[in-house]
Formats: C-alpha cells, sequence, structure tokens
C-alpha cells in the first residue's frame, strides 16, 4: 500500500511552532486538489465539496473510497470538516505540502486515510497480478550480443615497434624539446609506429587477440611543459589535430593499412579517443591557474550579465565574449591561433576557462586536466563538433572506441553523442561497433550511471581490476563474490555487466605484476599469482584485456611513465635495469612467444574461444570462502545449457569447497577443461565437492544438459522502499527455481498496457536499477517481474509504487570513541601544499601540511591561512600514501574539495571514522552537554571539545554521531555550530532553545544522535 509517509521526502518539514487547533470531532474528510473537478466538484481545491468526501470504516479512524481519474498531473492534500482550517499533506504533516499524482493513462485508486497518522495511502485497481498467459511473451533472455566476446590487446604504438625510422621525429627538425624524440627519456618519443604494429600482428595473434586497442593516435602537440619539465605526446593524449594521425605514428594510409591487415587476421582495431580536452595551447591572462568556481566566478554573457551554463545544456548559448564571460581571459601565444584541427577548435569560447581542476566536486567535470584545454562539453556547438570528427573515423573503418576521461564530463554530452556515433555505425553497416568509457572509479553504482544513463555500451571495468588483483594477493574470496553481486547496476534494456572490459593493470596505474610483487616469497610464487589474476579474469564475465608487456613479465616501478616501457630493445636507463618477471632484464627485444606468461594468456584465449560459455555465458555465484580460499561460479550458455564450473582458490595450499549446481541425474561428470586434470561427480542433488590446487583457476563442464525435472519457478516481485521508488530504484524479485532460470522486469505508468522493458538477469539476486530520477514525482509505475527457466516453464509477479523525490537516507551512526591506537602523523596533501609552505603540492612527507593531535578530544585539527580560491586534498597517515582517505571517510577515496572564500580554513580528521573535513566544507557539529566528562572531555558543556563530533559523511546535511561512553541515567545537551555557543539549537531545534533530554537505559549502551542542518531537529536514541 502507499503510504504516503513513503513519500515525506516530499514534504516541507511541518512548522513545529505552529498552532495545532484543539482537538474537535472529525465530521468530514476529503480529498481536496486539483483532481477535484474531474470528480463531479464544481472547481477544484474545494474542501467543502462532498463529493470528494471519504467514508469512516465502520468505527475505526479509518476513511476510504475509490475514485476513477483521467490520465492527468494532479495534487492534492485531506481537509477535515469542510474547510482548510485543519489539513494534511505529505507525511501526514499538518498543513504539509500538497501531495503530487500523475496518472498517464485513466485509473481507479483505493484511497485510505487514518484520521491519527492524518496520513493518507492508495492502491490501484485492475493490476495484473499473478502469472498470465501473455508472460511467456513478456520472459526474455538476458543481452548477449558479438560485444562479450573480445580479448583485447592493449597497445602503445610509441613503445611497441619501430617499422619506420623516417618517421621519428614526426617530420620536424631540431631536438628534443623540438621534435618531442629522445629514446633515452621515458618521457618522450622512442620511435615505435603503425608499421611497427602491422608487422608484429602474427605475434599478437599468437596471443588469442580479437581486438587491438591502441592508445590515441592523431596528431599532437610534440611537447609541453614548464621549462625544465616538458614531455612529449607520445601517449596521444595532447590532440591537435582530430583529423590526422600523428606523423610520429604514421600516416592515414597506414593506419588504413595496419586496420585491414587485422581485419585479415580476425582481428579488430580499436581507437583510445578524448572528447574532454585538447592539448594545452590556451593561456590564460595573469599567468595563474588555480581553478575558480562557478560560486565565485559565474560565467557571463557578453553584457556582463551572469548566467548558468547548466540552464542552457544542449541548447543555444547566450552571446559570450573572451575578455568578459570567462573566469579567465584566455588568450593565444604567437602561432598557436589555428594550432588546432578542426577550425572550430581554436574558438576560446568552446572550452571552459576555469582553471585547473582538482578532480574534486564541479571542477572535475570544468577544471582543465592538468593545464589541458577542457572542452565546453555542455554547449551544442562541441557536442555536435565532437560528433562530426569521430562519425568520420568510424566511416574509415575503425571497429570501436575506448573512450578517455568519461567522468570529466557532463552527462547529458554522452546522451548525445554516443547514440549518433552508433547511428552512424549502423549506417555504414558496423552493427558491431563497440563503445566503451574509462570512469575511473572502482564503483558499480557510479560506473553503471554512463551505461545507463549515460548510454555507453560499457565502461572499463576499475572494480574488477582492484578486487581481482585483491583476490590475487590472497584476500577473502566472498570479497569478490560481493563484488560480483553489484553487476545488477549495469543492467537494463541495452546492457549489462557482461560487455565490461575487465583489466588488471594498465599505462596510467601501473602493472599487475607490480601489484602483485610486494608480499611473494620468491619468483616461482610471484609467476603464480600473475598466471593466477590472468586465469581469473579469462574464466569470469567481461572481455579481458592484456596491457602490453605484461605477457613478456614486465613488472615496471610505477604508473604512467614507469608503466610505458618499450617492447624493442630500450635505450632508457630505469627501463632496462628493472626485474623482469621469468625473464632477463636489459636492453632487447620482447617478442618471445615461449615466454610462460605469453603461453599462458594464449592457453587461456584458446579455452575461452573453445568454449563461449567462458566469454558470455550466465556467471551464477557458487561460492566463496571467508578468507582465502575457493571462489567459484557456474558458467551456463542459455542455449547450450551445459554447465561449466569455474573455482579459484587464491591459498598457498590446496582448499576444496562443495556447493550446488543444476547438473544431476545418471552418468553425470564435471570434466576437466582447464587448470586440472581430473574429473568430478555431482552427487544425487547436483552438490559437487571440487578440490583446488593452490593459486589455480579449475574449469570442468559438464557431459550433459542441466537437470530441468524439478519443481517450476516461482517469483515474488518487490520495491526496496515499500510503493515509493527514487532515483536509481532497486526492484527485486525473489525467485524459487530447481534450475536455470531468468528474470525479466518491466514497468509501465497505472493505466495504460504497454509493458517497457527494464532489463533481464539471469542470476541471484535477481534485480534492476530502475532509473526514474527523470519522471514527474507522483508518477504512479506498475511493476512485473516474470521468471522462465530452462525448461520454458514461467511465473509471474507484479506490484506498483509511487515516484518520489530521490533523497538519500541519513548514514547511520558510527561509534565515535577514539580508538586505542593512534597514526604518528596525520597530514592534508593536496593542491594547497606549495601555499602551506611545501615545496610542492600533494606533498605527504612535507611537515607543514600536518595536523596537530588535540589531546583533549583526541581529533587532529589545525589552521592554515592560504590565498582565497578552490583546493583539493586527503588525509594521509603516517606521511605515506599507504594509509590515506577522500571524501566520505573512504581509504583511497576521491579527492576532497573546499573554496576558501576569506583566507582561513581548520582543517580536522577523526582517526575513530576516518572523516577529513574543513571548516569551509561545512559546520562543525558537536553535541555539548552534561556527559562530556564522561566522554573525556576536560569539562561539560563544552562545545569546543570534540569527543562528541556528528559527522556528515555522505554530505546529506544530516549530521550524526554515536558512543557507548555515556553512562546509565538522564543527561542533557544541545547542539553547537562551529564549536562555540553563537549558533546553538535546543529541543525542537529551536534557536538557542532548552536543553534536550536523553535517557541511557545501561552502561554500555549504544547512543546515537543525529542533528538535521536543514530543520535543526535532533533525533537521539540509545539502547
Amino acid at each position: 500500500m502507499y503510504a504516503v509517509t513513503a513519500g515525506a521526502a516530499l514534504a516541507l518539514t511541518p512548522f513545529l511552532s505552529a498552532a495545532v487547533p484543539a482537538a474537535a470531532e472529525t465530521t468530514s474528510v476529503a480529498l481536496a486538489g486539483s483532481l477535484q473537478s474531474e470528480l463531479g466538484c464544481s472547481g477544484d481545491w474545494q474542501p467543502e465539496c462532498s463529493a470528494t468526501e471519504l467514508t469512516r470504516v465502520g468505527n475505526s479512524t479509518a476513511y476510504a473510497r475509490s475514485f476513477s481519474l483521467p490520465a492527468g498531473k494532479y495534487e492534492f492534500k485531506i481537509a477535515i470538516n469542510d474547510s482548510w482550517d485543519i489539513n494534511y499533506g505529505a507525511g501526514g504533516a499538518l498543513n504539509g505540502s500538497n501531495i503530487p499524482l500523475v496518472l498517464e493513462g485513466p485509473a481507479t485508486l483505493d484511497f485510505t486515510y487514518d484520521d491519527v497518522t492524518h496520513l493518507v495511502s492508495f492502491i490501484p485497481r485492475g493490476l495484473a497480478g499473478g502469472t498470465t498467459s501473455a508472460d511467456g511473451r513478456l520472459a526474455q533472455s538476458s543481452l548477449r550480443s558479438p560485444l562479450t566476446k573480445e580479448r583485447f590487446y592493449f597497445l602503445m604504438a610509441d613503445r611497441f615497434a619501430n617499422g619506420r625510422t623516417d618517421n621519428d621525429r614526426g617530420g620536424l627538425t631540431g631536438g628534443p624539446l623540438t621534435t618531442g624524440f629522445d629514446t633515452t627519456n621515458k618521457g618522450f618519443y622512442h620511435g615505435g609506429d603503425l608499421a611497427g604494429v602491422t608487422s608484429k600482428l602474427d605475434y599478437i595473434k599468437g596471443l588469442g587477440t580479437t581486438a587491438i586497442w591502441l592508445t590515441p593516435s592523431f596528431k599532437n602537440k610534440p611537447v609541453q611543459g614548464k621549462p625544465g619539465e616538458e614531455s612529449a605526446g607520445y601517449h596521444g593524449y595532447w590532440i591537435t589535430d582530430f583529423t590526422q594521425i600523428d606523423p610520429h605514428l604514421g600516416t592515414n594510409e597506414e593506419m588504413k593499412a595496419l586496420i585491414d591487415a587485422a581485419h585479415k587476421k580476425g582481428m579488430k582495431v580499436f581507437f583510445d579517443i578524448i572528447t574532454n580536452h585538447t592539448a594545452d595551447v590556451i593561456d590564460y591572462q595573469g599567468g595563474t591557474y588555480t581553478y575558480k568556481s562557478k560560486k565565485t566566478s559565474p560565467y557571463r554573457d557578453a553584457d556582463g550579465t551572469a548566467f548558468d551554463d547548466r540552464d542552457y545544456v544542449n541548447k543555444a548559448f547566450p552571446e559570450m565574449d573572451p575578455a568578459t564571460s570567462f573566469p579567465y581571459m584566455p588568450f593565444f601565444h604567437k602561432g598557436d591561433e589555428d594550432a588546432k584541427t578542426p577550425a572550430w577548435l581554436n574558438n576560446p569560447l568552446m572550452y571552459h576557462n576555469r582553471g585547473d581542476s582538482t578532480f574534486a566536486g564541479e571542477s572535475s567535470t570544468y577544471g582543465d586536466f592538468i593545464g589541458l584545454d577542457d572542452l565546453f562539453t555542455e554547449r551544442p556547438e562541441v557536442v555536435d563538433g565532437m560528433g562530426q570528427i569521430y562519425k568520420k573515423w568510424v566511416d574509415f573503418g575503425i571497429d570501436g572506441f575506448r573512450i578517455d576521461t568519461v567522468k570529466h564530463v557532463n552527462l547529458e554530452f554522452w546522451q548525445k553523442f554516443v547514440p549518433d556515433i552508433l547511428a552512424e555505425a549502423k549506417a555504414v553497416k558496423n552493427d558491431d561497433f563497440f563503445a566503451f568509457g574509462e570512469v575511473y572509479d572502482g564503483n558499480p553504482a557510479v560506473m553503471s550511471e554512463y551505461t545507463t544513463r549515460g548510454t555507453l555500451q560499457a565502461t572499463l571495468d576499475f572494480g574488477f581490476q582492484q578486487q581481482g588483483v585483491d583476490f590475487a594477493k590472497g584476500k577473502p574470496a566472498n570479497v569478490l563474490a560481493d563484488f560480483f553481486a553489484k553487476d545488477d547496476w549495469y543492467t537494463d534494456a541495452d546492457s549489462n555487466a557482461y560487455q565490461l572490459p575487465t583489466f588488471l593493470g594498465n599505462h596510467d596505474m601501473g602493472r599487475v605484476a607490480m601489484f602483485l610483487k610486494e608480499g611473494t616469497k620468491h619468483e616461482a610464487e610471484h609467476l603464480a599469482r600473475v598466471k593466477f589474476a590472468d586465469s581469473l579474469m579469462f574464466a569470469t564475465r567481461g572481455n579481458p584485456v592484456t596491457y602490453y608487456g605484461d605477457e613478456q613479465g614486465f613488472i615496471g616501478t610505477g604508473g604512467d611513465q614507469l608503466a610505458r616501457e618499450d617492447m624493442f630493445a630500450s635505450k632508457v636507463g630505469i627501463y632496462n635495469t628493472e626485474e623482469v618477471l621469468a625473464g632477463p632484464e636489459g636492453s632487447r627485444d620482447r617478442f618471445a612467444t615461449d615466454h610462460p606468461l605469453y603461453q599462458h594468456i594464449s592457453a587461456l584465449s584458446k579455452v575461452r574461444a573453445k568454449h563461449p560459455a567462458l566469454a558470455d555465458g550466465a556467471q551464477v555465484a557458487r561460492f566463496a570462502a571467508d578468507g582465502d580460499g575457493i571462489f567459484a561460479v557456474s558458467r551456463i550458455d542459455a542455449k547450450q545449457k551445459v554447465e561449466y564450473v569455474v573455482a579459484a582458490n587464491n591459498a598457498t595450499t590446496p582448499s576444496s569447497a562443495t556447493f550446488p549446481t543444476w547438473s544431476k541425474g545418471k552418468g553425470v561428470v564435471f570434466t576437466p577443461v582447464s587448470g586440472t586434470d581430473t574429473a568430478v561427480k555431482p552427487a544425487a542433488d547436483g552438490s559437487l565437492t571440487v578440490k583446488v590446487p593452490p593459486l589455480t583457476v579449475s574449469i570442468w563442464r559438464a557431459n550433459k544438459t542441466i537437470s530441468t525435472t524439478g519443481a517450476a519457478p516461482t517469483v515474488e516481485v518487490s520495491t526496496r522502499d515499500a510503493a515509493t521508488v527514487a532515483g536509481r530504484a532497486e526492484i527485486s524479485a525473489d525467485v524459487s527455481a530447481s534450475t536455470f532460470a531468468q528474470t525479466t522486469f518491466l514497468y509501465r505508468p497505472v493505466g495504460t498496457t504497454q509493458w517497457r522493458t527494464i532489463g533481464t538477469d539471469d542470476n541471484a539476486p535477481f534485480r534492476v536499477f530502475h532509473d526514474v530520477a527523470g519522471m514527474p514525482l507522483g508518477s504512479v509505475l506498475e511493476y512485473r517481474a516474470v521468471v522462465r527457466d530452462a525448461a520454458g516453464r514461467v511465473a509471474a509477479d507484479g506490484t506498483w509504487a509511487s515516484v518520489v523525490a530521490d533523497v538519500p537516507p541519513p548514514a547511520p551512526a558510527e561509534i565515535g570513541d577514539p580508538p586505542a591506537t593512534q597514526p604518528s602523523t596525520v597530514g592534508v596533501p593536496g593542491t594547497h601544499n606549495s601555499e602551506m609552505g611545501c615545496s610542492k603540492d600533494w606533498d605527504e612527507l612535507c611537515d607543514a601540511s600536518q595536523l596537530t593531535l588535540d589531546p583533549a578530544d583526541q581529533i587532529w585539527k589545525k589552521a592554515f591561512t592560504l590565498p582565497v580560491g578552490p583546493y583539493a586534498y586527503k588525509a594521509a597517515l603516517d606521511k605515506s600514501w599507504t594509509e590515506n582517505y577522500g571524501a566520505k571517510g573512504e581509504r583511497e577515496g576521491a579527492n576532497i574539495s573546499y573554496e576558501t572564500l576569506d583566507g582561513k580554513v581548520t582543517f580536522y580528521y577523526d582517526p575513530t571514522t576516518h572523516w577529513a573535513t574543513s571548516d569551509e566544507e561545512g559546520p562543525i557539529i558537536t553535541a555539548p552537554g552534561s556527559f562530556q566528562s564522561e566522554l573525556g572531555c576536560p569539562g561539560d558543556w563544552a562545545p569546543d571539545c570534540m569527543r562528541p563530533w556528528l559527522q556528515d559523511k555522505d554530505g546529506d546535511g544530516v549530521y550524526s554521531w554515536a558512543t557507548t561512553r555515556i553512562p546509565a541515567g538522564t543527561w542533557q545537551f544541545k547542539v553547537a555550530h562551529g564549536l562555540s555557543w553563537d549558533e546553538n539549537y535546543g529541543d525542537g531545534g529551536v534557536f538557542k532553545g532548552g536543553d534536550i533530554t536523553v535517557t541511557v537505559p545501561t552502561n554500555g549502551a549504544k547512543t546515537s544522535f543525529t542533528y538535521d542542518s536543514a530543520t535543526h531537529l535532533t533525533t537521539v536514541t540509545s539502547q
């Protein structure tokens, strides 16, 4: 049942000081609102109209009535006794806000009102209910396409093979600072080119590669950087001409020849492309580059009137002037006025011109990426211009794009750009064109925003990189299982997690062999763990990506330039002294096809090609150890109905596990495929016991199709939050099935007849995340889950929900008691370090940026005076990046952004919750009271003692704190802002009001405080 309490996020908080009418007998209860004229009243908003009055249910406090309404957008309230004197709105609030109701078709709703809670609810009539004969036509299979069967080889052409020495300098003359060519410098061109790649296609093919992914190949600015800090555009990310292959790498004709040659060998060619920025050509008057926010420096039209660009996304912008419209005045150095191609890129109005990104907050999409000119992707000219550029490369014959820096571009850009590119691909008969993006984030809820709302076909799976490497290190198997369970975030009507490219290391972060080196006892173990990681990647869902050189045992010593070694004989000193796994050090060609890792990856590719279920079969969780040990899944092709079992043991000793399968019956045997020579037989009930050697991924294949003789499936569908949905709403189905089954989720607006597919899930937990953010509040939706098992049997169930505002629930209060041990130091390395007196930014070692531990409250803190402006930082412990905390108190989390308007800022770090913040990011909230001395404060009623520090880690304005240190008894407190009594709130949220009382029932009880900074109301519980 829909209760407006569940939709209370729509309502304004009722005024606590409002006068409540004296209790009076309720003589009438009416729906009053914009729907009344449709229900027989002479007009709308008539509390006295009897046509919309509800009828009392017996002697209860409930009132009810059914109403039939046409399609429309309505608002209503409950009016008591034919008057507005007493009325209830959203959340049952007296004089509360209107309740929205949106119907796309005619519908009958059963309304109920409770005169005690004052909540109104309704239930739509005529919903589909249980299984019907039509449900078989609604049942679908989880999406699969050729986009789930690729095996990528990712290479940097400049570092791969030199096929032509005459193009080493890109047609330029002079020294390295002009040509960019210096084979001894790891940051300059080394001579690799497209001709070299073409000459090594058999080597690449021998790995089992189906698709070559090239780093950006367009013409780059040869050299850029401050004097003494120069480097070259060998990597391809500093583009000046989007229509021409970089002369250092070859010609457009040579690229065409490479594509044709690769196609003849059965391999595709993917371009790495960039839409976020160009090379650093534009400069700013004044020579400063600190990011300036839209808050302090809004965009202005040519007449100087401020405007918000978000109001004009993909629409015609106001007329702008480079001299007046931007925080910085852009200009070109002599000779750079026409440096870019196409010509529209030379218009400074097409760029954000806000200074360098701090990679946090607003600057993440508006700031210059390390000085690179950040395109104004909100402008339609940029969207269309980039579309035209890359459509021509689609026409050229490219098979797909890897898109750089996706999360640094506004989502609306992708919603237009990606469909246009895919439409162009279809127009040239390339129906399998594949565009995937780099979203540098390990959280599926974040990455999937770009494949669902953003319309990309896939994103690089940074989550798998993190969890896969951690599992190969020996971390608990259940953590990896929990990660894969989040795949449902990606499921929608045209994509899912099976399309994600998976990888273990890359050119930015470093190599998998480097990540796995730490903690290994000897080279044999190191090699075994790298092989194990590759085996895991090739045996689980997604398109595996091998980073060039990994197959030759490259380890590297870091990310970026330190992970971009030469495959040919190198002249870079640090490359030639690096340790090589299972191979010799030194300067030499690195194309040995007998290297154990080359052989291993080649063998994995053959297994995956021979057994397609390992590429894109359903991945069904079977077993995960709580510590190191076995992680097991089944892989099942929905058409072939043959079950594979993949069991990965990350322990250094043999491990066994028993888990269910769907393969049972007389004569069923799981035969070895890879990583084992032993066949295993399931028990009569299908349960299977496997024993896996240490650091091994073992794979078996059943010799018969899965059993389909058990009970028919059942299903019960539900929404996460009763009958309301918001944002990306979780819609789940509790499915009971005796064999492999898939569940299709659909919805339709109540009152309409056509079902719309949300997505199909082929493994438990069965769920999708329906994006309702763009729907009007109050929209009433009917949901349906249809399950079909391998025997073709169908079951269905339905429910419904109303769209409410997306307000995240407050985070649960964390125990805020000080830890037993403190770090030796806590610093705030970031973009402000040089202003603090450090020699450089992001300096974790700098003494000037270290905070001081306050012995009174055990919080680290320090005040600074800085130039006005925006900054970003993290908290680093013990003068090292080994343990650091970013936004939301997350370890290795995102940068924390802030802006100081007066130059004064104080930083705080809580070693218990790991929350780092400053007083420029929001108020510092404490709960001073009569219990503070019990917590360890020097005295009571001390707002500056931060032991009772209420924290807002998720930034929703709701602050919380919990403790077990307040003894049993009755205590008083208030909520203070800014560590002083100047602003404080008492009982009922009243400014400088009376004390708030809390009773703690027993010693050791958890007492939790929650404070809403919008209403100033405080909730406290103790239990």
